[in-house]
């Protein structure tokens, strides 16, 4: 006798966000993937998605093995509304694309981990958000069967700080689409129009906060603009403020602009625009911006360290993030270095391909079949 599909739920509450940033783009983008692969198994599982909010008309396909259901819950959501429902339809196994199990659900588990920046750069959150962070992670890494991590980086963070052991780990790289929005020169010159940005500018982009390294950024900026002696190309700087946002990190800066919050359409045509991405950040758990860069035919700095040192490989120049001397000289070959520039675009595009969430989507339900085979 043939056994019947496996069910699997799935924390969907990310993917409605209406401003995404990484793990909400992560969420949206990997589901939509899984409910596709699914779709050319032969066995295809059941899958049930839950949301915190009524999820638009079509965010993702129809399918006559997805159900989709809203929990509207203002608090808790994941340990009263999400652990109800577990505990109601009684799934083969549990999957949230984020840090955080619910406290008490039954039957096996599986969690994406992204990041252990709080446990790199404490400073850079809350204490409350950083002592809820250490307690939730620490529960959901020991309670998962499976645990997908973006990058080797956080695979050895986790099996750094937590003793988690490897068997349970899987690196999963998170994908990105593989088509490039087609914009013509006036469309790029439009989005640039709209933020005030001159015709030459660096770009980064990321929430404005400790661990981006925006303070050292700033003043590579102005070492490059006294090395050049360019006083009209900008920095751009293309993100919210967030916690511990600090004015004094642009105290003495020349042409740095604020953008805040951008779109994912402005962001793609801000990043075609830009003379390179200037991305040091001083931890990285994936890092979508340098991938989007690539994608856009942009050339990227970034930091040596976490993952964007496995993410961005020789297509693009790495620094240490700490070093403002070499992100600015890093800057200097960008802005004058043709060949380099040429080099680095044609690496980039070779390198964005690599990344699908087609293959991302394979690879995580290839393992989420097999927990649930064992569950």
């Amino acid at each position: 006798m043939s056994q019947p599909p496996l069910r699997i739920a799935i924390d969907a509450s990310r993917s409605t966000s209406s401003q995404p940033t990484g793990t909400e783009i992560y969420s949206l983008r990997l589901i939509e993937a899984l409910i596709a692969a699914n779709e050319r198994q032969a066995k295809p599982a059941q899958l049930s998605l839950y949301f915190r909010d009524r999820p638009p008309a079509k965010l993702f396909a129809d399918s006559a093995y997805v159900q989709q259901q809203a929990i509207p819950l203002p608090r808790l959501w994941t340990h009263l509304g999400l652990a109800a429902a577990i505990w109601k339809t009684r799934p083969d196994l549990s999957f949230v694309p984020a840090h955080t199990l619910p406290l008490v659900f039954p039957g096996a588990a599986a969690l994406t981990v992204h990041d252990l920046g709080f446990k790199r750069f404490p400073q850079a959150h809350p204490p409350l958000q950083r002592a809820y962070l250490e307690a939730s992670t620490r529960f959901s890494q020991a309670r998962a069967q499976l645990i997908f991590a973006d990058s080797r980086a956080t695979a050895t963070d986790l099996q750094r700080f937590y003793g988690t052991p490897s068997a349970k780990i899987r690196v999963v790289y998170p994908g990105i689409g593989q088509e490039t929005p087609s914009l013509s020169r006036d469309d790029i010159d439009a989005v640039r129009g709209k933020y005030e940005l001159p015709p030459r500018y660096f770009l980064f982009v990321g929430t404005l906060q400790p661990r981006k390294n925006i303070g050292r950024l700033v003043k590579a900026f102005a070492r490059w603009q006294s090395l050049s002696g360019d006083e009209e190309t900008a920095l751009a700087l293309a993100g919210a403020k967030g916690w511990l946002y600090d004015e004094r990190w642009l105290m003495g800066s020349r042409q740095v602009r604020m953008t805040g919050y951008i779109s994912e359409a402005d962001k793609h045509a801000l990043l075609a625009g830009a003379m390179a991405l200037v991305f040091p950040s001083l931890y990285e758990g994936f890092g979508f911006p340098a991938l989007e860069a690539m994608r856009a035919g942009t050339p990227v700095i970034a930091s040596n360290t976490s993952s964007l040192a496995e993410i961005v490989a020789d297509c693009g120049l790495q620094v240490d993030p700490l070093d403002i001397e070499a992100i600015a000289s890093a800057m200097s070959r960008i802005s004058q270095d043709q060949p380099l520039r040429a080099e680095l675009i044609a690496g980039g595009y070779q390198r964005v391909r690599q990344f699908s969430w087609a293959e991302s989507a394979r690879q995580a339900l290839d393992a989420l079949n097999a927990l649930g085979r064992r569950a």
